[in-house]
């Protein structure tokens, strides 16, 4: 037995959930007391992304942009040529995405948002349909913005919390195909899958419904994308969970995943493992130029788009980095450990728990909570106020409507909490459950908030509470 050989299986005889790197640059937290974040959170107006990130303990309010680098790719970032035009970096990157995607065509952006209001600024229009598993809340945004409508169209399982499917962010092909057989010619652009699916709890999707998915899209001629924020996590998941992929690298089945699609948006903030940056990729020509052209106006020249040398450097390594299979395995783990001791606890969650992080049912929790008084903003708020621990809305915040003065809710009230990769050891998120148990008490006696202010389109980004 070789060296590594006898550690993999001598690690895999214990539970404790072992971090596969050594820390080597540690950043301060300031501790706060209960009193002190009461006065935080009135003064935020209960809104988490209106709290300054010196008065939190835990973030974990997003895993997007929050990655820790590694040395590898701190020593891509020397290499960074920031030449306006045709940098050594972008051939880099360019060469690393297209490794990983097949793609023909890579065009650099600052983040994932923006290659999501390019692609739909771009080919999407008023009356056209964008279906998906289930949109996030700025890929909706984008294409609402553009004048179509998006369309939800997860299996039935993957808005049912407590339902074990082990594919939750699956496809509803029955309803795609009448979707697509229905619209009328050119009525959808484009068909997206989101990997994974991040609203409805970080639910992977199996290759099989994305090789039947592709093979629709091809059927009625319509482009296929990928949201491929979590790619990698998503690949692992069919490692572990779809027969005749358990002897495949997650790096093949990420492989095969790309190439069943015409094109993606990628934040690389996410599986990219870095703090800015994101790319589209697409196989279409025509459509690449005039992605490029508007990429010009907003976002910088095609080999640089808006990011500097550094960072294509940083999102080559990254992506190589990301389908590492000890880390692969470490982070689903350390995600489902959250899970299991939050589940213990009675906590009603998102099951199984996905790839980047754990969803609390806050309606099913706080049954005396009203949806239209924002049950899952009010459980992060206690979180905040007994533990200094910044969690997520996404819920009727995020994806409730008001019209015309009248609040209708969204389909779920969860909780997210995003654990960012490789920032937080085991100790952080047993104090993290610590502190869910102790909010879990005084569920009773949590209350419900009314909006005094809000935005018309991503309102849960600057939306203003009060108690109820």
């Amino acid at each position: 037995m070789t060296p590594a050989s006898a550690q993999r299986y001598t690690s895999s005889m214990f539970r404790t959930i072992i971090e596969p790197f050594k820390i080597k640059v540690v950043e301060p937290i300031r501790m706060t007391t209960p009193e002190e974040r009461q006065a935080i959170l009135k003064h935020a107006h209960y809104n988490m992304f209106n709290i300054r990130a010196k008065d939190i303990l835990i973030d974990l309010l997003t895993d997007s942009g929050t990655s820790a680098m590694s040395s590898e790719q701190w020593a891509a970032m020397m290499r960074g040529d920031n030449a306006y035009a045709g940098s050594n970096s972008f051939y880099r990157f360019e060469a690393a995405v297209k490794d990983l995607t097949g793609y023909v065509h890579i065009i650099p952006t600052h983040q994932g948002r923006a290659a999501e209001r390019i692609l739909f600024s771009t080919v999407c229009g008023k009356g056209q349909i964008v279906p998906n598993n289930t949109h996030f809340d700025t890929t909706r945004a984008n294409i609402e913005a553009a004048g179509a409508e998006a369309v939800d169209l997860v299996i039935p399982e993957g808005k049912q919390p407590q339902s074990r499917h082990p594919f939750k962010g699956n496809m509803d092909l029955n309803r795609l195909e009448a979707l697509l057989k229905d619209a009328k010619p050119g009525q959808v652009p484009l068909c997206m899958l989101t990997v994974t699916n991040n609203s409805g709890g970080g639910q992977p999707v199996s290759m099989e419904n994305l090789r039947q998915t592709s093979a629709l899209c091809r059927r009625y001629g319509v482009p296929f994308f990928l949201d491929a924020c979590r790619f990698a996590e998503n690949a692992y998941f069919i490692k572990l969970r779809e027969s005749g992929y358990q002897n495949k690298s997650a790096a093949d089945i990420a492989h095969e995943m790309f190439r069943l699609s015409d094109g993606c948006t990628m934040s690389a903030k996410k599986d990219g493992l870095v703090n800015i940056g994101g790319f589209l990729g697409m196989n279409d020509g025509d459509w690449a130029q005039r992605c490029r052209n508007l990429l010009v106006l907003t976002e910088g020249f095609p080999t640089y788009g808006g990011l500097a040398g550094r960072d294509l450097d940083a999102i080559a390594q990254g992506l190589k980095e990301v389908l590492e299979e000890d880390y692969l395995k470490y982070r689903l783990r350390s995600v489902e450990y959250l899970a299991e001791r939050l589940d213990k606890i009675g906590y009603p969650i998102v099951q199984p728990p996905g790839g980047h992080a754990v969803y609390i049912d806050a309606r099913a929790l706080l049954p005396h909570i009203p949806p239209i008084q924002f049950p899952a903003q009010s459980l992060c708020s206690a979180i905040y106020e007994h533990g200094g621990i910044r969690t997520g809305e996404i819920g009727n915040a995020m994806f409730g409507r008001n019209v015309k003065g009248k609040e209708i809710p969204s389909d779920m009230d969860l909780v997210r909490i995003a654990i960012p990769r490789r920032a937080y050891t085991q100790s952080h998120i047993d104090y993290v459950v610590e502190v869910a148990e102790h909010v879990h008490k005084l569920r009773e006696t949590l209350r419900g908030f009314r909006v005094i202010r809000q935005a018309s389109v991503l309102r849960h980004f600057t939306i203003e509470f009060e108690p109820v």
